[in-house]
C-alpha cells in the first residue's frame, strides 16, 4: 500500500523547496511523484512546426523523490508520518502517526 497516493496534501521537508506545499498529481513509479508548483525547472524546447509550438524556455515541474515529502496534517499544521490500521472488517486504512486520525482524501 502506498502511503503517499495522488490528491493527497504533502510539504517538502528536503531540498531547495523546503517547506512548500501542494498536492500530489502524479505517481511517475513506486518511488517518484509529482506535485503541482514544486521542482519547478526550465527546460529549453526546440521550436516543432508539425505541432504548432514555437521554440523558448517552458517551465516545467518534475518528479520528486516521496522520501522528500510528507504529508501535511491540517489539524498539527505540521508535517506527519503515515501508519497503515487495520479495521475489524479487514480493511486497511492510512492514519497519521501522531494522532491516529485517519487520512482522507480532499
Amino acid at each position: 500500500m502506498n502511503k503517499i497516493r495522488k490528491g493527497d496534501d504533502v510539504i517538502v521537508i528536503t531540498g531547495r523547496d523546503k517547506g512548500k506545499r501542494g498536492k500530489v498529481s502524479l505517481r511517475k513509479d513506486d518511488s517518484y511523484v509529482l506535485i503541482d508548483g514544486i521542482n519547478i525547472v526550465k527546460k529549453h524546447t526546440k521550436p516543432n512546426p508539425l505541432k504548432g509550438s514555437t521554440g523558448g524556455i517552458v517551465e516545467k515541474s518534475m518528479p520528486i523523490h516521496q522520501s522528500n515529502i510528507a504529508i501535511f496534517n491540517v489539524a498539527t499544521g505540521k508535517a506527519d508520518r503515515v501508519g497503515i490500521k487495520l479495521l475489524a472488517d479487514g480493511k486497511r486504512v492510512r492514519v497519521y502517526k501522531s494522532s491516529g486520525d485517519e487520512i482522507k482524501l480532499a
